[in-house]
């Protein structure tokens, strides 16, 4: 019963999918709640995936030239009023820190929310010739923002992400290097998490606060919601003429440099949740789970039975690989493996061991494939690769049939309110359109497509005013 139990704790994704999410994250352990209001506490089985996470973007970030700093938490209100809309788009959600040490602060101190104006107040001080350009740097850090609605790894008051901050000569180098860390996030989400995205430009009205440009990578969650799951803004020179960078150029005049930020965080771990998980629990990709294969005794008390698993897994060089030999039935086991989504289960028993032989077990398709014990070696990381492109073709397929288009408003309603998905619409680029259709069906503007963006129609889905640009709409988390 125990091991049925298990697998029934968990909600049907069709009946609720927000109660399935929640009891997903709990029955695998990925995270536990904290006596911190808004706060979530990382179990081992979460933080490894997020160490992976990071073990894997940050090579990628390194092959670029990145460099690793770490900023301060704090900030000094002075300091965050430089940049007027910076300030404005950000102070709904700022803590802020008014005594220490029993002693109220000369200036109140936020707790980052982000740290575009540390990263400012530092170039100052390092960047005076263009000599000094570029500089490339990223931090690893947490970040604070005073959410009033909380989900695990979606959306917490505390969260875990890197932040890339970045100072250019030219306009150009700011934009290359803009579009070349988006491009980072979207081949990493593919090649190492399975998920496919739509890169493209976002609206004026969802760009991040100062920015002059933000660009997306948007990523379609199994109940066909968007979770934007990486951004890379070119903010232009307005932050560094705000806080007083200049630099001496080429031609011996001062200029103001160019700069990006780019961020990406532990909402991650959701995405990879919602997109590959099923009501079994997690279904993770090998490239970036904790344990790739676990090797299952059955009667393990037989001779020799324990020592064939042991032998097998220390064939699997290279991998990620893990001997249950706790004292706990079969079946247990594999509901638990089942719960952790972890890519392979390899069974032996003493009829296997007779035989030469062993089960493999899918965890993405549940299928069972039997082979011989001495091919194993070659045959189960081959496997893995086609349980990790397998993955992305199906959500890359998910993906692509659940984009629907509008021709006119009454068509735009009912596809967000009967399909699930999102919906390809027409905009005149009016930010009352944008009001007025998340007023109507809470949907949102992902994205403007870089690729794909063929026009549907002539006239504003919304207004039927001339349009200026296709865009992607639907329901977030």
């Amino acid at each position: 019963m125990a091991d049925k139990k298990l697998v029934e704790s968990i909600t049907s994704m069709d009946e609720d999918f927000a109660k399935w999410y929640t009891d997903v994250v709990k029955k695998a352990e990925l995270m536990d709640y904290s006596s911190v209001k808004g706060c979530m506490i990382f179990l081992p089985a979460g933080y490894a995936l997020w160490e992976n996470i990071q073990r894997l973007l940050d090579e990628r970030f390194k092959a670029t030239g990145v460099e690793n700093v770490y900023m301060p938490l704090f900030i000094p209100e002075s300091l965050l009023q430089k940049e007027k809309d910076h300030v404005e788009g950000f102070a709904p959600e700022v803590a802020w820190v008014t005594e220490g040490g029993g002693e109220k602060l000369e200036e109140r101190m936020c707790v980052r929310p982000t740290s575009e104006t540390l990263f400012c107040d530092l170039y100052k001080n390092l960047i005076h010739s263009y000599r000094d350009l570029p500089r490339i740097y990223n931090q690893w850090c947490s970040v604070v923002r005073w959410e009033k609605t909380t989900r695990p790894f979606l959306r917490s008051r505390e969260f875990l992400w890197q932040e890339g901050h970045t100072m250019h000569e030219t306009a150009e180098e700011a934009e290359e290097r803009t579009v070349r860390m988006l491009n980072v996030y979207a081949d990493f989400l593919k090649e190492e998490l399975a998920i496919p995205t739509i890169k493209g430009r976002k609206t004026d009205k969802e760009k991040f606060a100062g920015a002059t440009a933000t660009y997306t990578v948007e990523a379609m969650m199994h109940d066909g919601k968007a979770l934007q799951s990486g951004t890379s803004h070119n903010f232009g020179d307005g932050f560094a003429k705000a806080y007083g960078i200049e630099f001496t150029g080429r031609d011996n005049k001062l200029h103001t440099p160019f700069q990006t930020s780019w961020g990406l965080s532990t909402r991650l771990i959701g995405a990879m949740i919602m997109v590959h998980g099923d009501n079994d629990g997690l279904v993770l990709p090998p490239h970036i789970s904790p344990t790739q294969v676990v090797v299952v005794p059955i009667q393990q008390k037989k001779e020799g039975v324990i020592e064939a698993c042991r032998k097998l897994a220390g064939e699997l060089s290279g991998l990620r690989v893990k001997v249950d030999e706790s004292d706990r039935s079969p079946g247990f086991k594999f509901a638990e493996q089942e719960m952790r989504g972890f890519p392979l289960r390899i069974e032996i028993g003493p009829r296997d061991m007779e035989n030469g032989e062993c089960v493999v077990v899918r965890r993405d398709t549940h299928e069972k494939i039997t082979i011989r014990m001495e091919d194993a070696a070659g045959y189960i990381p081959e496997l893995l690769e086609k349980i990790q492109s397998d993955m992305y073709e199906r959500a890359l397929k998910h993906l692509t049939e659940s984009i629907y288009e509008a021709h006119d408003y009454d068509e735009f309603k009912d596809l967000l309110e009967n399909k699930n998905g999102f919906v390809k619409a027409m905009w005149c680029g009016d930010v009352e359109c944008e009001d007025r259709i998340k007023a109507d069906t809470t949907a949102t503007s992902r994205c403007m497509p870089f690729t794909d963006n063929e026009p549907v129609a002539e006239n504003c889905v919304c207004c039927g005013k001339p349009a200026k640009h296709l865009v992607i709409w639907g329901k977030a988390y």
